[in-house]
């Protein structure tokens, strides 16, 4: 259907859309209007968050030549895939509906023409003048982006690419054989390096990127790829599928890759550095970006990776004196390189090399870059390299010191926590080279000396040297910040003490400083999820102001999520995993006991969610024994009534469970499925239909209290935001549990049970924190359940569910029309018609307008009319 939000033309490949699609679009809508601005929204699991997403953000595109590019965001290869899914859907209807509109204008002009004599005066219908608005049936002016908008290129010139790591797009033989990243990212640059193509040697070249050189960068393509259908196209062609992804991204309309290409410094200098500043940024499940974020900014450093770090010394070392006899002039030229600063082109991440060799010859790929600068753009010093570290033993040297100097403070037998400064004081003092190796400015220096060096000396098999990368990565991180890292050093595991295992950590504790660039650079960054509750949490610990920060229910006509907290078991002991209580043989039987119960009534697959493996390995082990001579174990009676899968940490292993698991769902067998909260199931994996009619939460996935690294982030949060220890701690294990229990519902034709297995859920504070789309069908009489009574529910709900439902029943409930979507508008005061003209961003003044444009209070009668005269033409 077609419909408008406020003066903008909706696109939507639906015959239905939801209410809260509607009012998703329409916060979008205002976040996208006037000013630049960043939104949070959350949107209840399984009613469309998506094709909303790109139906609204699509149809903004097309009408105004100003808007950048799409950015959207996700975490795993299979998000990717439903994203171009949707995409392509979104882009298919749009298509289909501008040919039609291309028909309807021409037999509109036939028809002025056959009554030219008094057509002259008339004023253009309404319909003409929406047609002539819309993108693509004429290119509008006014762009100046490098991009070309999707208004000036039409439906049919639209192009959306999928970009993901070379190991999920390398399609030569030899190096797609490799299941490692850094093997296969090693094992690329050995064939597409500057200095291996400079010998000219067809052996020892990559001939998909050797294509993709000579006629690949020239191409002009259109559509929508996918990371499949980029292979595809790479082997129809001869091209490098991955540089042939990287250079479509500068021309793409749409960019699909994973948030590491946006949030990591040292990715997101190389792949999106070019992205216009007018783009649209959307982080989809994005219930965990401030971990991406944590992640994306620390460093660990281990005794194994230390003795690599001596290790890769040596050999360079023994590269460079080799060189030097063989070829002094390469390195001299790096040395003037580096006294002129021409060395800030790599920091910047251009395709040159050091001593500028085949640099030129490589377009737009960076066959000759390690990765890029672990540290944000704007930190990056623009000067001249110190000389202290300009020559190359110079420099190996000086790492040798810092190798020395970190594996003494890993035979540490305290606990210690330094800030940055700290730490570089110690080891100015520690070092005693006369403050030379704890100068900050060379230390900020370290990972762009250490990239130069390895181009210069033309090393390959880089994967081999990922240790001194770390270790430059930890020396540059460490002098560039003074705020917002701790560095932390344990001489074991506190789960294991007994086991010396030390580890010196550069922890990132402010997970706005890897996002604030973002926020800073493009026009409009959207936060979405459907587990963001609560969502002042999140501009608190990302430390940004939203334009708009809206949560969303869900409308049902009837109700089809059943959320319980069950407490106790029938004997009325109480069931929890909290630590106190893991031991307890009667808490552990009262668990399966539900479990058991559950099975006999509930069809088809049951998901049982755990907080860790250790804690599932010891519940599953305590259901396997039995309770007596003649009665049988937990296990025994889960069998006799479903079969059993579980989630293992081997990836393969757990890919081939769920696949089985599908299929005794399919059958009719019936399955319970043992996975753990955070694993990848979790996070990835939907259990639609009847393959989740149940989800079971064991416990409350608490993070491990006693992590050194958690309590560092807590005590920031505390003094910088005012976020209380226990407050943050119960916040991150709900929106996992959130996430968990979410993956039962898919849709509102969909059903499922939602089970919380633990007293703690029934307190307050746990209870305010799920979302608002699962609070507002949770009745309060079900938040001290017992199983019996918990069980007797579940029958009560699966006996209504098992009634058939009635599509028109659904229609103008949870289901609306264009009709019912026109009269919703005018109720909210949006319903105007599109009067040839789209207001873009320099026109727009102030916040957005939702009050009806001048003219379009027409005689209300007259609208209907033409809607009903319009409505089998453009639907």
């Amino acid at each position: 259907m077609r419909f408008h939000i406020d003066n903008l033309l909706v696109y939507f490949p639906y015959d239905y859309v939801y209410p809260e699609q509607y009012d998703y679009m329409r916060y979008l809508k205002m976040t996208l209007d006037g000013v630049k601005g960043h939104c949070l929204l959350e949107m209840p699991t399984g009613t469309g968050k998506t094709v909303s997403l790109l139906s609204l953000i699509l149809s903004y595109q097309l009408q105004d030549p100003t808007t950048g590019k799409l950015v959207y965001c996700t975490r795993t290869v299979q998000e990717m895939d439903k994203v171009v899914e949707e995409l392509r859907r979104v882009m298919k209807f749009i298509q289909e509906e501008v040919k039609k509109d291309a028909h309807l204008k021409q037999e509109h002009h036939q028809q002025h023409h056959a009554n030219k004599s008094g057509g002259d005066g008339k004023k253009k219908s309404q319909l003409l003048m929406d047609i002539e608005a819309i993108g693509g049936l004429g290119a509008k002016g006014g762009n100046t982006t490098a991009t070309p908008s999707l208004a000036s290129v039409g439906v049919e010139g639209m192009l959306g690419v999928c970009l993901s790591s070379r190991r999920n797009m390398c399609i030569h033989p030899a190096v797609s054989s490799f299941d490692n990243r850094n093997k296969v990212d090693a094992l690329c640059r050995n064939l597409t390096a500057p200095f291996v193509r400079e010998r000219g040697n067809p052996e020892e070249l990559c001939s998909y990127y050797e294509a993709y050189s000579k006629t690949g960068s020239d191409a002009q393509l259109a559509g929508i790829y996918s990371l499949h259908d980029m292979m595809i196209l790479g082997n129809d062609k001869g091209w490098c599928p991955y540089y042939m992804a990287r250079y479509m991204i500068n021309r793409a309309n749409v960019v699909v890759y994973n948030y590491q290409y946006m949030l990591d410094p040292k990715i997101s200098g190389m792949v999106s550095r070019e992205i216009e500043k007018e783009s649209i940024v959307v982080f989809d499940e994005a219930h965990n970006i401030d971990n991406v974020c944590i992640e994306a900014l620390s460093v660990t450093l281990n005794n194994h990776i230390l003795r690599k770090c001596s290790e890769n010394i040596r050999k360079l070392e023994n590269d460079l004196k080799k060189v030097e006899a063989s070829d002094a002039k390469r390195l001299q030229d790096e040395y003037q390189s580096l006294v002129s600063g021409l060395f800030l082109g790599n920091n910047n991440n251009n395709n040159s090399s050091s001593s500028s060799r085949g640099g030129g010859d490589q377009k737009r790929g960076e066959g000759g870059l390690m990765m890029g600068t672990p540290v944000l753009s704007k930190d990056i010093l623009q000067e001249a390299m110190p000389g202290n570290i300009r020559r190359g033993r110079h420099f190996l040297q000086y790492l040798r010191i810092l190798v020395e100097y970190i594996k003494s403070k890993l035979n540490d037998t305290e606990v210690s926590c330094q800030f940055p400064g700290q730490f570089m004081n110690g080891l100015t003092l520690g070092t005693r080279t006369g403050g030379i190796v704890g100068d900050p400015k060379g230390m900020r220096f370290c990972y762009s000396r250490l990239n130069s060096l390895l181009k210069t000396l033309e090393v390959t098999d880089l994967d081999e040297y990922t240790p001194i990368q770390l270790l430059a990565n930890f020396v540059t991180l460490l002098a560039t910040y003074t705020k917002g890292f701790r560095v932390l050093m344990e001489p074991h595991d506190d789960r294991t003490p007994h086991i010396k295992d030390p580890k010196l950590q550069l922890t990132c504790v402010d997970a706005s400083i890897a996002i604030k660039p973002v926020f800073e650079r493009f026009r409009n960054v959207i936060i979405t999820s459907g587990t963001l509750s609560p969502l002042p949490f999140y501009t608190k610990i990302l430390n940004f102001t939203p334009k708009l920060s809206e949560a969303l229910t869900m409308k049902l006509s009837k109700k089809c999520i059943l959320p319980l907290i069950v407490t106790k078991g029938s004997d009325q002991v109480p069931m929890s995993s909290k630590f106190e209580m893991r031991n307890d043989a009667n808490c552990l039987k009262n668990y399966g006991q539900l479990l058991v119960e559950l099975c006999a009534v509930v069809p088809d697959g049951i998901v049982c969610f755990f907080t860790s493996y250790e804690y599932m390995e010891q519940v599953v082990s305590e259901w396997g024994n039995k309770g007596g001579r003649k009665q049988p174990s937990i296990l025994q009676q889960i069998l006799k009534n479903k079969l059993i899968f579980i989630e293992t940490k081997d990836v393969a292993e757990t890919s081939m469970a769920l696949d089985a698991f599908k299929k005794a769902c399919d059958c009719g067998r019936g399955a319970v499925f043992f996975s753990i909260a955070r694993g990848k199931v979790s996070e990835g994996i939907d259990f639609n239909n009847h393959y989740g009619r149940c989800v079971v939460m064991f416990g409350i996935p608490y993070q491990f209290t006693k992590s050194r690294v958690l309590l560092l982030r807590m005590d920031f949060l505390q003094t910088n935001y005012g976020v209380q220890d226990r407050e943050f701690i119960t916040f991150d294990a709900i929106r996992q549990t959130s996430q968990c229990v979410g993956r039962v519902i898919r849709s509102k034709m969909d059903y499922g049970i939602m089970i919380f297995a633990d007293v703690r859920y029934s307190k307050a504070d746990k209870v305010k924190k799920l979302p608002q789309w699962i609070t507002h069908y949770l009745d309060p009489k079900h938040h001290n359940l017992s199983t019996d009574r918990a069980v007797y529910t579940v029958k009560q709900f699966l006996r209504e569910m098992g009634q058939p439902r009635s599509l028109q029943a659904e229609i103008g409930e949870t289901m609306l029309t264009r009709e019912q979507v026109e009269k919703r508008a005018r109720a909210l005061g949006l319903g105007k018609k599109f009067a040839g003209g789209f207001q873009s961003e320099a026109e727009s003044k102030g916040p957005p307008r939702l009050e009806p444009m001048a003219g379009a209070g027409r005689d209300e009668k007259h609208a209907d009319d033409e809607a009903a005269g319009m409505e089998m033409e453009l639907m």
